[in-house]
């Protein structure tokens, strides 16, 4: 289970560091890819294993999972991790997250959420959690 916030920035190359603790746990090579609300998705190989085995089911009849599909899977992209621990962010990935100095690095789950800065502080408006959580309780996801 990836957890945690952590400030960092992109070089001129498109670099990042990767904290050391989600670098434990996603190992030499992951996959990066576009992700809702404007960020990027990082996934362990065998979660993105999993994934797309889910979506290998998924019946091309449905618009919508051939549309999904697309945007998640084409923009995807193997990464490694290099020996100062820094990964080489596709600029397609970039532009689509508006990456370019400041970023957030989110651990959520099974995956860790790539976002510029002033994205995360945008969508860290928590004034509406409580009507939030009680939706979430009656999908059975109550704490």
């Amino acid at each position: 289970m990836f957890m945690g916030e952590y400030n960092h920035t992109i070089d001129a190359k498109g670099r990042l560091i990767v904290p050391a603790k989600f670098r434990e746990k996603l190992g030499d090579e992951f996959v990066v890819t576009k992700g809702l609300d404007g960020c990027l998705f990082v996934y362990p190989n065998e979660e993105w294993k999993t994934i797309e085995e889910k979506f290998r089911t998924t019946p091309l009849t449905t618009k919508d999972a051939r549309k999904f599909s697309r945007f998640f899977f084409a923009g995807a992209a193997a990464c490694e991790v290099d020996k100062q621990g820094r990964i080489l962010l596709p600029s397609t990935l970039r532009e689509f997250a508006g990456l370019e100095k400041e970023v957030v690095l989110a651990g959520v789950l099974n995956r860790i959420e790539i976002w510029s800065k002033a994205k995360w502080e945008e969508a860290g408006d928590y004034d509406d959690m409580d009507e939030i959580a009680e939706h979430m309780a009656e999908l059975g996801l109550s704490i």
